[in-house]
């Protein structure tokens, strides 16, 4: 399947255009996912706490953003496909990687939680039918697909490894 332009805000553009396999996202996600870790644990060890200017997020924040996002993404998703017509608010991405804390973590925590949600997103995504994949739903005021947020879910991730590539290396 690909996607139309008509599923998703223009504002979602770039993270569709960084997918991993603009013709399935779900093997776009599965993709994705051995892309993204090996790239975390490429890592410098003392890069992962930096960031490149005063209130910017670290390198871990940033990882825990793309958690955060995924999880909450998946849910849209999933409201979506199972034909709940309620519109869904947007989230404040900053006061989530605050109260996160990933500074505390390990960088094996973090990949570990995101190896685990990436998986169960993925099974979520594979139960659902053709149909539901291409179903609508509101979130943060605008017109979404299912299937959109799959594609949203992986360029996202890519998007942020090009800024750490861009700002932190």
């Amino acid at each position: 399947m690909i996607l139309s332009p008509t599923e998703y805000n223009v504002y979602y553009q770039p993270y569709v255009g960084l997918t991993t396999n603009p013709k399935d996202c779900v093997d776009g996600m599965r993709q994705n996912l051995s892309n993204v870790v090996k790239f975390y644990r490429s890592l410098p060890k003392e890069k992962l706490d930096f960031a490149y200017a005063n209130g910017k997020w670290t390198v871990k924040d940033i990882l825990m953003h793309c958690i955060n996002a995924e999880r909450i993404f998946s849910y849209r998703a999933l409201r979506i496909a199972r034909q709940d017509k309620t519109p869904m608010a947007g989230f404040e991405q900053d006061d989530y990687v605050v109260a996160a804390n990933a500074k505390n973590r390990s960088i094996d925590s973090l990949l570990n939680e995101y190896i685990t949600l990436r998986n169960t997103s993925i099974v979520l995504f594979e139960s659902f039918t053709n149909e539901q994949l291409k179903s609508i739903g509101t979130a943060s005021n605008s017109s979404i697909s299912a299937r959109a947020i799959g594609y949203i879910i992986s360029g996202h991730e890519n998007h942020h490894i090009n800024v750490i590539k861009e700002r932190y290396l």
